[in-house]
């Protein structure tokens, strides 16, 4: 279910909705989408159209209605009690799959936080249990207390704890990067929307083996492998030229702030790296509103200041028409800001040679910064899906 409220971004096919309710095990039966000018307070689309949400989840055999909106705990619980099923919005249903994704006792951690705070917000007299306790001594709840109450403390010590475990880890990965600095090793992070093909890419630059599927936030956890690019610079300066190339949790649009807060420890991968490798789907009609959303998280994690490359991925899957005259291509956007971009298929190994090359270029003898001062790269302004020269 999808509601345009007049804002960018409105899914009008619920596609990206669909391909998240598949990645969780769920089969969509029915899609149904309407237009509003602002939410209704009690159940976000209306009485009426609420009522045909009903009838078409009976025709079509429908268990659960998921909606591309955050909804509030009280339109949730009107909307169940309506609908007569379970109802869940697209923040819990990217919970749900982070959940079953993580893999590392990191990943677990961090979604257990964000799945905690998310149902901090839901105890609204939303189950029929929370009713008052009849209190007294040696009651657990005590005298009076509510049942919400209970739930309240008992959710607000699980984060507590979540939070002391996730800050241990924090410290462990500073300690990581600060002996990474101290052997001035230079760090390069992948970072990217999801469903991009960075761990497919990771995998063919380090000849690792680190899951990738063609589905939606297939990799969760932070990986990082050691990178050697020869013994010789583009220059023609000698010393081995390494470097750390990490694999990070891919991003998506309306990604929830509590996801954001929770994954900071693997995040702070990519806001500490010396240059970011932003990953984009070429094939994909929609990667220029992607590579918003990808800035958008990059600003919240204050990583939008690090020097950024366009890696077009999946070259291979791009039509004669719209493959690039050139597989690099370096982009002066004004007197001081330079980028570069490359197209590059991690499938085929088309335009990995000047990747590494682009890679090569950056890095000194021991890993020491070089290169050009690039900074956030956009896609040129008045070329065919934002690819440029074709």
């Amino acid at each position: 279910m999808g509601v345009d409220l007049g804002l960018p971004h409105f899914d009008a096919q619920l596609q990206e909705l669909g391909l998240l309710a598949q990645t969780a095990g769920l089969r969509p039966v029915a899609r149904v989408t309407c237009k509003r000018r602002a939410p209704d307070a009690a159940l976000f689309v209306g009485s009426g159209k609420a009522e045909e949400i009903k009838a078409l989840a009976l025709e079509t055999g429908a268990t659960e209605v998921l909606f591309d909106q955050a909804l509030s705990p009280a339109q949730q619980r009107n909307l169940e009690r309506c609908l007569d099923m379970p109802v869940n919005d697209r923040t819990l249903l990217i919970l749900e799959i982070f959940g079953q994704r993580a893999r590392s006792h990191e990943g677990k951690l961090q979604v257990e936080l964000a799945r905690l705070q998310y149902l901090s917000t839901r105890l609204v007299r939303r189950w029929s249990h929370l009713e008052r306790q009849a209190g007294g001594a040696g009651l657990r709840g005590g005298p009076g207390e509510k049942q919400i109450e209970l739930d309240k403390r008992m959710i607000g010590e699980a984060i507590k704890r979540t939070r002391e475990r996730l800050v241990r880890i924090k410290r462990q990965r500073q300690t990581q990067r600060r002996q990474r600095q101290r052997r001035q090793t230079f760090a390069v992070s992948l970072v990217g929307y999801t469903n991009a093909g960075k761990s497919s890419l990771f995998n063919a630059l380090v000849k690792a083996r680190a899951y990738a599927a063609d589905q939606l936030f297939a990799t969760l956890d932070t990986t990082t492998r050691q990178l050697y690019l020869g013994s010789t610079g583009a220059d023609g300066s000698a010393g081995d030229r390494l470097m750390t190339l990490s694999d990070t949790v891919g991003f998506i649009r309306d990604l929830p702030h509590g996801l954001i807060d929770a994954f900071e420890a693997t995040l702070q991968e990519a806001a500490e790296a010396d240059l970011l490798l932003h990953v984009v789907d070429a094939a994909n009609p929609d990667h220029p509103e992607q590579i918003e959303q990808v800035h958008r998280v990059l600003a919240e994690i204050g990583a939008d200041h690090l020097p950024q490359v366009l890696v077009f991925n999946k070259l291979d899957a791009l039509p004669d028409g719209r493959r690039p005259l050139r597989l690099h291509e370096v982009l002066r956007h004004s007197a001081q800001e330079v980028g570069e971009r490359v197209f590059v298929s991690a499938r085929t190994g088309e335009g990995l040679p000047e990747l590494r090359d682009l890679l090569l270029r950056r890095v000194g003898p021991a890993g020491a910064i070089a290169g050009v001062g690039a900074g956030l790269c956009e896609p040129t302004q008045g070329s065919p899906h934002g690819l440029g020269t074709m």
